[in-house]
């Protein structure tokens, strides 16, 4: 489930699960609508009842603090009803099967689900065996997908750069086991930026990853020249099946962002990272800390994203 599959009969969003095949009107539409979002922080009552009476349950098979915070804060903004399972507990483990508990949830009436995984395609295979009214948003799957982090991440640096058309942007280290760069890669794509590069060891590179859209180089300082965004990867060393590096050191060596290799990219250029960060590893904590560094608006800016892509969701059919 795919492209026009994650939309209903009258083109608008039902589920998100992937950025692969969405156009950029919707993409953009995404960014507008969390943009309305912002200013809720300053807001003395942070809630709008665009959601109430909506149930929705974060359904998280894999740790992740911030993600399945920012959803849950997401939701709850929009006055909706959350539930955060905890699945190390659920009857998943249990014996009980995905789908036995997908069935038991929906009894409960549930709008929506919120699914992280650690098996590529789980977010896809809920979608395709929920009740029609539910919709279904991935909040990343293996090695698959992150299209919430992709879009919090475009609108980090829409804020910043403007207009997409004239970037360069670089996206730094383990693409291989990266559901972030593949989503992050697609979006930047279909927003048109200028040129998108990958650089890292061969290691830790997909098989034919130029079929993605991208410039391939193995060497940061030549990577970094003419660029305005640059996109940290953490090594994710839990998916690596073999040694795929000499050293975390050594890769610091060669891949690390510190400050004089930040040099090299443009003067105003912007760093990001999905996080977790691995401080001394692919970033120095003064680049990571610095003037030119977003992460910590990345987090922010989730809780704005989230709510947009769950509000554009939950209007399917006039459900809204």
């Amino acid at each position: 489930m795919t492209g026009n599959s994650q939309l209903n009969s009258e083109g608008k969003l039902k589920h998100f699960l992937t950025i692969e095949g969405l156009g950029k009107e919707l993409l953009v539409e995404i960014l507008d609508l969390a943009e309305s979002f912002v200013g809720m922080t300053d807001q003395r009552i942070k809630k709008i009842p665009l959601l109430r009476g909506k149930s929705i349950v974060n359904l998280f098979f894999e740790n992740s603090t911030r993600t399945r915070t920012t959803f849950e804060l997401a939701a709850k903004r929009l006055s909706a009803d959350v539930l955060s399972m905890s699945i190390a507990t659920s009857s998943t483990s249990k014996g009980e099967s995905l789908l036995d508990t997908i069935r038991n949830l929906e009894a409960m009436y549930v709008d929506m689900f919120v699914v992280r995984h650690g098996i590529s395609g789980a977010a896809h295979f809920i979608a395709q065996h929920v009740s029609p009214h539910i919709s279904v948003i991935n909040a990343g799957d293996g090695q698959h997908a992150h299209p919430t982090q992709a879009m919090l991440d475009m609108f980090t640096i829409r804020q910043c750069k403007h207009d997409f058309a004239p970037l360069r942007v670089a996206v730094v280290g383990d693409i291989l086991h990266s559901r972030v760069a593949r989503s992050n890669i697609q979006a930047l794509n279909t927003l048109g930026v200028a040129e998108v590069r990958v650089i890292a060891p061969k290691t830790l590179l997909p098989v034919q990853v130029e079929t993605m859209g991208v410039t391939v180089l193995h060497n940061l300082t030549d990577g970094l020249k003419d660029i305005d965004v640059i996109i940290m990867l953490r090594l994710q060393k839990e998916r690596m099946t073999s040694a795929l590096l000499p050293s975390e050191s050594e890769y610091f060596k060669c891949f690390g962002l510190t400050e004089e290799r930040l040099k090299i990219a443009k003067p105003d250029a912007i760093v990001m990272h999905p996080g977790p960060i691995n401080r001394g590893v692919e970033i120095d904590s003064k680049v990571a800390d610095g003037p030119q560094s977003l992460i910590l608006k990345q987090v922010s800016n989730g809780i704005a994203i989230r709510m947009a892509i769950m509000a554009m969701a939950m209007q399917k059919q006039g459900s809204v």
